[in-house]
Formats: C-alpha cells, sequence, structure tokens
C-alpha cells in the first residue's frame, strides 16, 4: 500500500478528534477493567521476576527499595508497604526443589498474564480477530512475547537507575556551584528520563504486541503522544489519591482498590495512544496485518 499523504504538524487536531471517536467506540473502560483485574493476579509474579532480574546487577534489596519509593509516590505509602510485603513474602518462601520449580512456572505464566490479555485488548483496538486456524503454539508464542516485554521492563528500569544515580550525582555537585538552579535542572531531567524511558516501553507495545506489523515511524508520534498523556495522567491521579484517599473508604481491600484504579488509567492511556497509532498507519498508508490475525 502505498501512502495516501505525508503527516504534517497541523493533522494532529483532526487525528486527536477522530482518534478520541474511535477509542471511546471501543469501550476501553472494559478493556482497561479486564487488564487490570489479570494485572492484580500478575503482580506477585510480575514484581519478584523485576527486583530477581534487576537486582542481579544493581542488587535486589536496592531495587525493591526503589521500587517501593516509585509505587509510594505514584499509590501512597500504604500501597507500597502491602506490595513490598507481597516481594518478601514470595520470594523468601521456602520450597523444595519440585515445588521450587513449580513456583518459578506459576510466576513467570501469572507474571505473563497481563502482557497477554494486554495483546488481546490491542488486537481489539486494531480491528484484528484471531485466525481460525491459529494452535497451542502460538499460545505459547504470546506469552513467550510477553515474558520478552518483562525483560524488556527489567532491562528499562536497569537503566533508569543509573540515570537516576547520575542525576543524584550531577545534583549534588551542582548544589555546590549552582545552588538556585540545581532544583529547576534536576527536575526537568527527571521529566526527560521520565518520558524517553516510558516512550520506549510504549513504542515496544505499539511495535511488537498486536497481531499485525507495525513500522517503527508509524509507532514514534504515537508512542511520544501516549509518554506525554501518560505523565500528565500521572501527575493528576498521584494529586488524586493524596487528597481523596480513597483506599480509606475499602480498608483492607484499599490496596487492590488502587492497583485497580491505576492500572485502569494507565491502560486507558494506552489503548488511546494504540488507537492513535492505529489511524495515524490506516491514514499514512503503513498499515499490514499479517498471518496471525485477520482484519474484520
Amino acid at each position: 500500500m502505498q501512502k495516501k499523504e505525508q503527516f504534517r504538524p497541523a493533522h494532529l487536531p483532526n487525528l486527536l478528534a477522530m482518534t478520541y471517536r474511535r477509542w471511546i467506540a471501543k469501550e476501553p473502560f472494559r478493556l482497561s477493567a479486564v487488564v487490570a483485574y489479570y494485572a492484580v493476579l500478575s503482580l506477585p509474579g510480575l514484581l519478584v521476576i523485576i527486583v530477581n532480574l534487576v537486582g542481579l546487577i544493581w542488587g535486589a534489596e536496592i531495587v525493591q527499595g526503589a521500587l517501593t519509593q516509585e509505587i509510594t509516590n505514584a499509590l501512597g505509602s500504604d500501597t507500597a508497604q502491602s506490595i513490598q510485603n507481597i516481594i518478601v513474602e514470595t520470594r523468601d518462601s521456602n520450597k523444595n526443589g519440585i515445588a521450587t520449580i513449580l513456583g518459578i512456572a506459576t510466576l513467570i505464566y501469572g507474571a505473563t498474564g497481563v502482557f497477554y490479555h494486554l495483546q488481546l485488548s490491542l488486537n481489539e483496538i486494531w480491528n484484528l480477530q484471531p485466525n481460525p486456524k491459529s494452535t497451542a503454539l502460538k499460545l505459547l508464542i504470546d506469552r513467550a512475547k510477553s515474558f520478552a516485554f518483562i525483560l524488556a521492563i527489567g532491562f528499562l528500569l536497569l537503566i533508569s537507575f543509573f540515570i537516576t544515580a547520575a542525576i543524584a550525582a550531577l545534583r549534588d555537585y551542582l548544589g555546590q556551584v549552582l545552588p538556585d538552579l540545581v532544583v529547576y535542572i534536576t527536575f526537568f531531567m527527571d521529566i526527560i528520563v521520565s518520558l524517553g524511558i516510558i516512550t520506549v516501553l510504549f513504542a515496544l507495545m505499539f511495535k511488537y504486541m498486536p497481531d499485525t506489523k507495525v513500522l517503527w515511524k508509524t509507532v514514534r508520534i504515537g508512542a511520544i503522544i501516549t509518554g506525554v498523556l501518560f505523565l500528565i495522567g500521572k501527575t493528576l491521579i498521584g494529586f488524586y489519591f493524596s487528597e481523596v484517599e480513597p483506599d480509606s473508604t475499602y480498608g483492607a481491600a484499599g490496596t487492590i482498590v488502587l492497583i485497580l484504579l491505576w492500572v485502569s488509567y494507565a491502560c486507558l492511556i494506552l489503548f488511546f495512544g494504540a488507537q492513535f497509532t492505529n489511524i495515524y498507519a490506516q491514514k499514512y498508508g503503513l498499515y499490514k496485518t499479517i498471518d496471525t490475525a485477520l482484519e474484520k
């Protein structure tokens, strides 16, 4: 298929309006609720695998502390403490050899569940349906792809930790030389690093998760827009959680409720970006299905 026209910044408002209409038509709240449910089930395995993976280089305790701090910033200290307890209990359980192997297999299967259902949702966003001839091999490949995303997250976290440490060292140095500017400089550097890491993750999802062939030049703009929206929304929802404290209403279930709300929000942004990428690909002639999926 040949390109219909070249993208220009003036097209962006129309593309965003079209994206919103189609995004709403796909019932994104239903899709995000499904993924959020599986995210809760996948959480223990996902966190343990990431902590152990990144911990091989950075140190498991340091990684666990850094994740706890990030969760505290997003969901509050009570939720962070509950999640930290989940990690500790899952990692420290004493089992024999067979039980350990079964436990690892269960962790991997559980951790890949959220990405597998993300893939199904993205296929729905992209108007794709499974090939009737798909076999168990396709399911195995999808699970392997989901595990690859866990590894990608671990790698991006590792990079993020290194860069954060470098920024902290630079902040200490600038604090001696430019005390009045150091806060602003490090603030904007943190934003740029966060946007870069998140954009790469969204780009990987848009590129490899749907059962369709997506070009990198299609993915770039969609990933950047999604990353910007995610950071804005993350700030707003963090403010909402800190002011309203919805977990206090639900007592012991507050942690689960906050996780469901946060994942649902993240999925809404992800699906909006995926819908934008889909429209962008179709409008500019960059869309091509592959054998594992059929266009509706």
